[in-house]
């Protein structure tokens, strides 16, 4: 197995682990899912382009139980105001599982908005924004979704933003037993993405480009026939086999990644439902449970 080494992965060096690392080229991972003229491509990059007429995206070859998921991006430049870019993790059928990654685009000189939202048994209204500490236009960063049986970490540049927990002992539902294709897009979404829709996509500066490079997938890969219920037993450790996202170290967050989470909260963190009393005049039980 091929290891990372990067700060998130990197006590698994000289670990022998079972796990599916995939190539970083788009099209041994991903196919287009719609508006295949909106692609192009540049050698290892491939761009997104959205203008009046359409948007594009793309999805996953195949479905994954567990691991880790990483692409590059370099988000629309200049007055990006209506656009969204989306990269998310999505199982099928009304009651679906996913994890959001949305990047809300701004007028020009304003922050990015970065979105995350969970859905589980196909409830969400799990929403939470922050702005990002660079400029995500400028150069490529790394957009991560990791997830075990014990959580779903949310990842950039490999500093976690957002930690949901598995929180079952609680009477909770978590995301552990539907196998997620991976997907990105690029849309119009002026009636809400900017300051609540007020911000209108000036189609003047259109197309509107997203970047991609450096697709990633290490994860457990499950073929479309084998049934959810055991794609989820085939992806977790046991006796010899032993998958790397089931390590002990992964339990949790370390004390570094902690420490990360807690300064992006308190910096850049700009909406929250858990502490939005308007819509949720009850806190939501797993916001009253969760440590973060």
């Amino acid at each position: 197995m091929a290891v990372s080494v990067s700060v998130f992965l990197g006590f698994f060096l000289g670990l022998v682990l079972v796990g599916l690392v995939s190539s970083a080229k788009f099209d041994q991972l991903f196919q287009p899912s719609w508006a295949n003229d909106h692609f192009v491509y540049e050698g290892e990059l491939l761009k997104l382009k959205l203008d009046h007429y359409s948007g594009a995206g793309f999805s996953s070859k195949s479905r994954y139980m567990f691991g880790k998921v990483t692409i590059q991006i370099k988000l629309v430049e200049g007055d990006s105001a209506g656009t969204v870019t989306a990269f998310y993790m999505s199982s099928d059928g009304p009651n679906h599982n996913e994890f959001d990654f949305e990047f809300l685009g701004n007028t020009t000189g304003e922050p990015y908005t970065i979105q995350t939202n969970i859905y589980v048994n196909g409830v969400g209204n799990r929403e939470q924004r922050l702005n990002l500490w660079f400029d995500p236009t400028k150069e490529f960063h790394s957009y991560s979704l990791f997830w075990n049986q014990r959580h779903v970490l949310f990842l950039v540049d490999d500093t976690p933003i957002r930690v949901h927990s598995n929180m079952e002992n609680k009477g909770l539902p978590f995301p552990k037993d539907q196998p997620m294709g991976v997907y990105s897009s690029i849309w119009n979404a002026d009636d809400w993405a900017t300051q609540g829709g007020r911000v209108k996509t000036d189609w003047s500066h259109a197309p509107f480009i997203a970047t991609y490079t450096g697709f990633q997938i290490d994860a457990c890969e499950v073929p479309a026939s084998v049934a959810a219920t055991e794609s989820a037993k085939n992806c977790s450790s046991s006796g010899v086999k032993r998958y790397w996202w089931d390590e002990p170290t992964l339990a949790e967050l370390n004390v570094h990644q902690s420490h990360q989470l807690k300064w992006v909260r308190a910096r850049h963190m700009v909406y929250d439902y858990c502490t939005d009393t308007a819509r949720f005049p009850v806190m939501p039980l797993e916001c009253v449970h969760h440590r973060h």
